[in-house]
């Protein structure tokens, strides 16, 4: 068996969960911490590193960053997640700042870890925070954009229906789409969610296509001519037919992928079992090596998923 610091840590029920950090925070000086990755001279220049820095100047270091002892160098620290906070905190000429102490590090990388802010969510954030009474000059500073972003984050859902609020509630859709959704009317709204949910495509691009091939009668405002720019009327009516062959297309699918996937798991397995048989393998070897062939390569899927009909 590997040793613990090439097979990680063994769990022993008899020791129960260890932690993962030390006690609380602790407070460490910026000077003393080393960064555990390279990064770009030029991140300083992005719009990531000015919202943590008007983030950091408006309202202070929300989330400590992460550090774990230098075992070579004690007193020293790397630092595990935050190296922009830690960046910007030396720019803003701080000495010292709150930091939590990882107990071990097994390669684990924070940062992909982070469940990303959905736009929805910052919606409500937004929506909450101004209920409260917050500035929108506050919100926009902190935030690092300005107060007309505000209001138009918080606006964002009007004309939305709740179902589609639902269903797009976690996904990282940017505001324009919600923008494109609040053009059709409600049942089409929910449709189009769930085609980019299918599709796993939140682009504003998709949306907008979506929007291209919604019939005149399910807009918002049905009497106005449909004008999307750069698309021409003709291209509009032959993306309509073509999204709807495609609904129709995925319906019948939908409707369907239960039993044929049941099927195709069955066959999975019969066909397992008749490889299993060396003189079935034989015969099949010299008389139809092009047969051995499809069923070896099913046989091996790791499901059934990629298996076509």
């Amino acid at each position: 068996m590997a040793d613990n610091h090439s097979a990680g840590k063994v769990f022993n029920a008899s020791q129960g969960i260890q932690q993962a950090f030390e006690n609380g925070c602790a407070l460490i000086r910026i000077d003393l911490m080393l960064p555990s990755k390279p990064w770009r001279a030029t991140i300083k220049s992005s719009k990531k590193y000015k919202q943590i820095m008007a983030s950091i100047e408006t309202v202070g270091i929300v989330e400590p960053p992460a550090v774990i002892r230098d075992p070579q160098n004690p007193g020293n620290y790397f630092i595990l997640d935050g190296h922009l906070r830690i960046e910007v905190l030396k720019d803003l000429g701080r000495i010292e700042t709150e930091c939590l102490i990882a107990k071990d590090d097994e390669a684990f990388t924070y940062n992909k870890q982070v469940s990303r802010l959905a736009a929805v969510q910052e919606h409500a954030m937004i929506v909450n925070a101004l209920k409260l009474g917050v500035p929108e000059e506050y919100l926009a500073k902190a935030l690092s954009i300005n107060v007309s972003s505000i209001r138009r984050r918080a606006n964002m859902l009007n004309g939305v229906c709740s179902e589609a609020r639902e269903l797009l509630r976690d996904k990282n859709c940017p505001m324009a789409v919600f923008e494109t959704l609040k053009k059709m009317q409600p049942l089409r709204q929910i449709e189009a969610s769930e085609l980019m949910i299918n599709a796993n495509n939140y682009s504003v691009a998709y949306a907008s296509a979506i929007l291209a091939g919604t019939p005149q009668s399910q807009l918002a405002e049905p009497n106005r001519p449909k004008s999307i720019k750069g698309i021409s009327a003709d291209a509009i009516l032959r993306m309509e037919r073509e999204l709807r062959r495609l609904q129709e297309a995925m319906t019948s699918i939908q409707d369907t992928y239960s039993k044929d996937h049941l099927e195709l798991t069955v066959v999975r397995g019969y066909l397992r079992r008749l490889l299993a048989n060396v003189n079935i393998l034989r015969y099949l070897a010299v008389n139809h090596p092009e047969y051995l062939s499809e069923f070896q390569t099913i046989v091996n899927m790791e499901s059934t998923a990629g298996i076509s009909a």
